[in-house]
């Protein structure tokens, strides 16, 4: 037992938000050590990585033949298990630094639903990278950890998480989830709707991160005051030859209108099954918004204006999920009850 302690001493804890668009790691020891894009770009002919993460990112819709950049991750779960264990290895040897004399315990978060297939893969991955124990916690319990919500307290606290592949409601008290929904619309889904009403208004196709960065300047899900346009290159449909138009924010915000009903709808559906007492908590104290997608600009008034609900995004909301990950495996016996594995 001491000396499971004592090497316990040299060990490095991880937390790892394990996401569709980005991957956080959280060391014991130095805080937030990984934020990089979730893509890992190969040479077919080597079956070689030759770029993980923002370099790889770099490789979308540019790679010549025989360079292919992948995104291991597809709707919050694992699509690809090969190339998730490398990225998941490069990302572990990056962030561990020096000599380590034990394996790394590691705590990843999932999206709440998750099968046992999916957990599977997931923990399989990480004890290949590495990891000498590997401990799940749902994404918003994470959050809700992360924003300092009185989880224990018999109240009801209600978290939205918009990530790069699912956007999930949970209603959460006393350590556990009264009420959860999910759904396979969030980050991804809304840059696809903007390349595709670029195709179908201005006959142009978008590559994957210019889509993205428009949906990042332009994007809204109520007017904005003072919206400026932006001029967006891409490649003519019905010529071939490169293009450049203007997009205003009006544009985006009907190409993203489906995206964002789809997010309301699944808010609106957790708040159906969530019992009344719970509702009465969640009506006094509102709810928290988390995750990347939670930036789009008036996401919150939206939703608040749709549900009667006060509507609050958490001060960071792209670490939320890891914050809270990281607290929970810091102190485990404190929240031993949220592990789902």
């Amino acid at each position: 037992m001491f000396f499971q302690r004592f090497l316990r001493f040299f060990s490095q804890d991880i937390a790892m938000d394990l996401g569709t668009a980005n991957t956080l790691l959280y060391i014991r020891t130095h805080g937030i050590v990984i934020n990089e894009p979730s893509v890992v770009a190969i040479d077919l002919q080597k079956k070689a990585v030759i770029a993980v993460g923002a370099g790889a990112k770099q490789f979308l819709g540019r790679t010549p033949q025989g360079i292919r950049a992948v995104r291991p991750m597809k709707d919050g779960v694992i699509a690809d298990f090969d190339v998730t264990h490398a990225m998941i290895a490069y990302f572990v040897r990056k962030a561990i630094t020096g000599l380590c004399l034990v394996k790394p315990s590691m705590v990843i978060c999932v999206p709440t639903g998750i099968t046992q297939v999916e957990k599977k893969a997931v923990i399989d991955s990480a004890l290949l990278a590495g990891a000498a124990s590997i401990s799940l916690v749902e994404e918003p319990m994470a959050a809700a950890i992360g924003a300092d919500l009185p989880i224990h307290e018999p109240l009801g606290n209600m978290v939205l998480d918009i990530g790069g592949g699912t956007s999930e409601v949970a209603v959460i008290t006393m350590a556990g989830t009264a009420a959860a929904q999910s759904v396979r619309v969030a980050g991804d889904v809304m840059n696809m709707a903007v390349q595709r009403f670029m195709r179908d208004v201005f006959r142009m196709d978008l590559g994957d991160n210019t889509a993205e960065n428009v949906k990042i300047i332009l994007g809204s899900a109520v007017p904005q005051p003072n919206a400026s346009a932006l001029e967006v290159s891409g490649k003519d449909l019905i010529q071939g030859t490169p293009k450049v138009v203007t997009v205003t924010e009006g544009h985006i915000r009907e190409a993203l209108r489906e995206p964002v009903q789809a997010i309301l709808n699944v808010v609106l559906r957790t708040l159906e099954k969530t019992p009344p007492e719970l509702s009465a908590d969640i009506y006094r104290n509102g709810m928290l918004m988390a995750g990347g997608g939670s930036l789009l600009k008036g996401l919150d008034q939206f939703i608040a204006r749709e549900t009667h609900l006060k509507v609050f995004v958490d001060k960071n909301p792209l670490t939320t999920v890891l914050r809270g990950t990281a607290r929970a495996m810091l102190d485990r016996k404190t929240y031993n009850s949220v592990f789902i594995n």
